[in-house]
Formats: C-alpha cells, structure tokens, sequence
C-alpha cells in the first residue's frame, strides 16, 4: 500500500520525536567540576524527565531557560530553551537573595562578623540619626534580616507597605531609605511574633537583604562582589558573574545577579554536601543546618531559613523536602537532602505569579516522580 507524502512526514516526524523522548542524553563534560552521567545510572527515569522538552515544544510550558538535574553528585539532565545555552547568564531576579545569605555565613565563618545575633544598625553610624527613631530599631539582628522578619516596616507583597522595594528604587542611598523606616504595627487582624510560629512574623522585605549587603562591606571592608569571588567563586570555579548595581555602586544583593545554570548548581550542591568542597569545609555545616532550619512561616505550606524557601513537592503522600532560592520569573533552585538531588531552573516568567507556579509543577509533576525510591 502506497503512503502519501502527508503521511510520510508524520510518521518520520513521530519516529524522531520518539527517538528523541526515549533516549538518554548525557550531558557535556565541560571540566568545570561537575561528573556527568546517565539519568538510570542515578536511578532517575530519563523517560519523564523528558516531559519537560516535550511540553516545551507543544508551547504547555513557557518562558523556560534551562533545567538541569543532578543527583549523587552527577549531572544527568541539562536542557537550554529560548536561545539559552551552558555559557549563558541567567537574571533569576531574589535568588540573589540566598547567596547574599551564603556570603553572610562565610563572613561570620572567616571572622568577620561575630554572629548572626550581631546588631545591624552599629555597621550604618554614618547614616544616623535615623527618621521614626524607634530604640528597637538599635536591636534589628542579621538573624532578623535573614530572616525576613525585622521590626522594620517593609512588605514587598504590600503596595501600601513604606519599605515596599519599589519605592527603595526611587531613590539614591538604599541604606538610608531601609534605616529610616518606622517600626512595623501588628493591626487586630495580623499575627504577631509571640503568637506566630517559630516567634517571628514574616515579612519579604528587599530593602532588609540590602542592608546585608551593607553589613558584609563594611565588616569585610570590600565590595561585595570581591568577597563573593575571593570566598566563593573562585573556589567552587565560577568564572563569569554579573551583579546589578545600586544608585552608590554596591553589588545589590537583594536581586539581579546573573550566573550560569551550572554555577548556581554548584552553589547549591555545596549546601547538599554539608559544606564540603573535595576534602576541605568551605561553609561550616552549623551554618548550613541553621540556613536550612524553618526560622519564620511564610505561607501556608512553606516555611523559611536564612533567605533559603522550605517547601514539600510532589504528589501527596509521597512529597519530598527541598530548600531552595526562588526569583521573579519562576526561577528555582532546589535542594533535595533526602532524594540527594538538586534541580537547578531558570525562567523569564517576570511579573507574574504562573512563573512560580509553572516551576512548582515541573517539581511535583516531573522531577520528583522521576525518582527511583
């Protein structure tokens, strides 16, 4: 029987695509640092990892720029969209966020700062005296800020917020715009610290994540960006980094720093090691333990640590702990101790709470089943 040409193309095309869906790719060896390996080497099921590209193609996920997976130390799945490939810098927006919380640790690590319990205003004398002067604001802690739960009265999920960030990006001296806040007010209907869990009451503050930046600086006594590559780039072999700038030239560490996908999975298969890099504790594992504990309630379901998100994805009955760093767009970097897992995806989904959802998705629907019990 004769087949039309019609017929002809779908089935090549069919034949290719399934080619494609059921066979392994092993990532490249780019000798930056990361073994590579096969998804079943892993006991991973490639077949619905390849959900991701499929869904992809019929236009079902949108605005991805990579996914990439790697457990027991080998990355096993790497895919680029939209142009993006392994050299490409990604704008994963906040998740700089939880690399300024990193950065904090290897400064109290390296003796810089004493503490987490240390003072935050002693760093800022040069800033005084402060507007809403309120002494409780001299008893804010870099626990506090990375914690989002500051007495400073900033919410960027609130318009009306005065610390909303974008109103800090209106203006010249970010330091001083976070410093001259008034104290937050706890109205009937909102949960104050001594009745909320964990004793703090959350509230996502950039402008709060700034000031750390100022912290590190001035303790350290050099840019951030400098600390960064002398504590952390270097060592874990990130060469190529860009950070946004604030209005007074600081690296801003409350969003916008672009890394490569394979260097935020560095960064965060450090965390799933303890700390450890080859023989050596770059991150002590007290610091990564209290990073990773639940500090403050953030919404039903999820939890946060030192500017690290907690969370359970997957199906329900079979969820999987993760800590990960989260930005505008429906970035994501996850961290899964128990599965020894770490997910790394970036997406320009910017403005729009689907980004997030979309990436939450791939997580429980994807990845997480994807796993070899």
């Amino acid at each position: 029987m004769k087949i039309n040409r019609t017929k002809k193309l779908t089935f090549l095309i069919l034949m290719i695509a399934a080619g494609i869906l059921g066979k392994a790719q092993t990532p490249a060896n780019l000798n930056d640092g990361l073994p590579v390996g096969e998804p079943s080497t892993v006991g991973i099921a490639a077949e619905k990892l390849r959900r991701v590209e499929a869904d992809e193609a019929k236009g079902e996920l949108k605005n991805m720029t990579s996914v990439l997976v790697s457990r027991h130390g080998k990355l096993v799945y790497e895919k680029y969209f939209g142009g993006f490939d392994a050299d490409s810098l990604h704008d994963t927006r906040s998740a700089t966020k939880t690399i300024t919380g990193i950065l904090i640790g290897l400064a109290i690590e390296n003796k810089f700062i004493e503490s987490e319990k240390t003072t935050v205003t002693r760093f800022f004398s040069d800033k005084k005296p402060f507007q809403n002067g309120d002494a409780r604001k001299e008893k804010i802690t870099i626990e506090d800020l990375l914690t989002m739960s500051s007495m400073l009265e900033c919410d960027d999920e609130n318009q009306f917020s005065r610390g909303n960030e974008e109103r800090m990006y209106l203006i010249e001296d970010y330091f001083k715009f976070a410093l001259d806040l008034p104290v937050r007010g706890f109205p009937a209907w909102a949960t104050k610290p001594k009745d909320a869990p964990y004793g703090r009451s959350f509230s996502y503050c950039t402008a709060g994540v700034v000031l750390l930046g100022g912290v590190l600086e001035r303790s350290a006594k050099m840019k951030v960006d400098d600390f960064a590559r002398k504590y952390l780039f270097n060592e874990l072999g990130i060469t190529k980094a860009e950070w946004q700038v604030t209005p007074m030239g600081m690296p801003m560490t409350g969003g916008g720093l672009r890394l490569r996908s394979r260097d935020f999975l560095k960064i965060a298969q450090l965390y799933l090691n303890k700390g450890k890099l080859g023989g050596r504790q770059l991150i002590s594992n007290d610091w990564i333990t209290k990073s990773t504990t639940p500090h403050a309630n953030a919404r039903e379901n999820t939890d946060y640590g030192y500017l690290w998100w907690l969370q359970k994805f997957g199906a329900k009955g079979s969820e999987s702990f993760a800590y990960y760093m989260a930005g505008n767009g429906g970035s994501k970097i996850a961290v899964f101790p128990e599965l020894d897992l770490v997910v790394v995806m970036t997406s320009r989904m910017f403005g729009s709470v689907k980004g997030h959802l979309q990436s939450e998705k791939i997580l429980s629907e994807y990845i997480v089943p994807a796993i070899y019990r």
